[in-house]
């Protein structure tokens, strides 16, 4: 098996690839000096394809593909993933590139907050307008890093179901296709509203939504501030992050192959942005959030940064491969569920989004 990993920065992206998940090789940077947020190592043709979401500060925002590893890459078609006419909106960042549920269709989360869907495998997309029409858009605020839908996650089986996540808006969903779009955030908390209204049908500020495509009625949370698990398929939620040293985090993934198998990076709190005491560590739960363990062999004790929400991605191999970019430019990789980690990437730029793909040597 070949393992690429893409690393999207504030300067640039960096492709990685590895016959063994031990020994690693690098290319880049590619779209040199743009910020990369979003990336995709799409593995459902007969050949890989990978999608970059890249912005300069000169020309915009532009979706990008390669069909030779990073070689050489393409940009779609008069932009592809842009606002129409009369929608009152310039699109700023592709914050969320993600593969459909049936060929050909890709989802592009962006900023200002909208869903663009692709069903002609990036060739050009369209403005999913039930959601960017939602009488509470006009009510969605921006976190720190803008307002950004960064979690797309369509359901595995029915292409009709959409969920998606907006800081700071809260968790969304489509049964119809996109006919029609309901707030899913029942039993979330908003820390930083008053006591009274810290439970609103909508305005938290999700950091990442994730499942495992065999229990796609089970979701997963990582909030601005709370752990949470959703049985229901996000009618409601509760909390599984009282073991955790600190309930604020970026990323939480599931295991490829365990659907009750989760790992986060907690930090110390939306006021220190850096792990508790420091220390970088994996938490991992291994009963759907009911405990939790923390696993850093190999990881540093003076670790003053943190991790994104799109920094921390899981590769399909068994044990799983894990891995996980911070804002001083290192990238870490575990080959054992995340028990044991080594650095593979030093001294890039900050880092934005972690993505991994895996295929068979001879499909390229």
């Amino acid at each position: 098996m070949t393992t690429i990993l893409m690393i999207g920065t504030r300067k640039g992206l960096w492709v990685g690839r590895s016959e063994d998940r031990a020994d690693w090789s690098f290319t880049g940077p590619h779209h040199d000096m743009e910020e990369v947020y979003s990336c995709l190592v799409d593995t459902r043709g007969a050949t890989p394809r990978l999608f970059s979401g890249a912005s300069s500060s000169w020309l915009g925002p532009q979706l990008r593909w390669s069909e030779d590893l990073g070689e050489t890459w393409q940009e779609t078609p008069n932009g592809a993933v842009r606002f129409p006419e009369g929608a009152g909106a310039t699109l700023e960042r592709i914050w969320q590139i993600v593969p459909g549920t049936d060929p050909g269709v890709l989802h592009a989360g962006t900023e200002p907050g909208a869903v663009f869907t692709s069903r002609d495998g990036g060739a050009s997309f369209a403005l999913e307008e039930g959601l960017w029409n939602h009488p509470h858009r006009a009510e969605w605020g921006e976190g720190f890093g803008g307002q950004a839908f960064h979690t797309v996650l369509p359901h595995p089986t029915d292409a009709d179901s959409l969920t998606v996540a907006i800081s700071t808006g809260g968790v969304y969903q489509t049964r119809d296709g996109g006919g029609s779009w309901a707030p899913r955030n029942q039993g979330i908390r908003a820390d930083f509203l008053p006591e009274e209204q810290r439970y609103p049908e909508f305005g938290q500020c999700v950091h990442k939504v994730t499942r495992h495509p065999a229990r796609p009625e089970r979701l997963y949370a990582q909030n601005h501030g709370g752990v949470y698990r959703s049985d229901d398929e996000g009618g409601s939620w509760t909390s599984i992050g009282d073991e955790l040293p600190s309930d604020f985090g970026f990323p939480i993934v599931v295991h490829p192959h365990r659907p009750d198998t989760i790992w986060v990076f907690p930090l110390g709190g939306g006021e220190r942005r850096y792990p508790p005491e420091a220390r970088a560590r994996v938490w991992r739960s291994d009963d759907a959030g009911e405990s939790w363990a923390s696993y850093g062999e190999g990881l540093p004790d003076a670790f003053y940064v943190g991790v994104m929400r799109d920094a921390m991605c899981v590769d399909s191999g068994d044990p799983a491969g894990l891995y996980f970019g911070a804002r001083n430019g290192s990238v870490w990789a575990s080959a054992d569920d995340g028990e044991s980690w080594r650095q593979i990437a030093a001294d890039l730029p900050d880092v934005m989004s972690v993505k991994v793909g895996s295929f068979r040597s001879g499909a390229e």
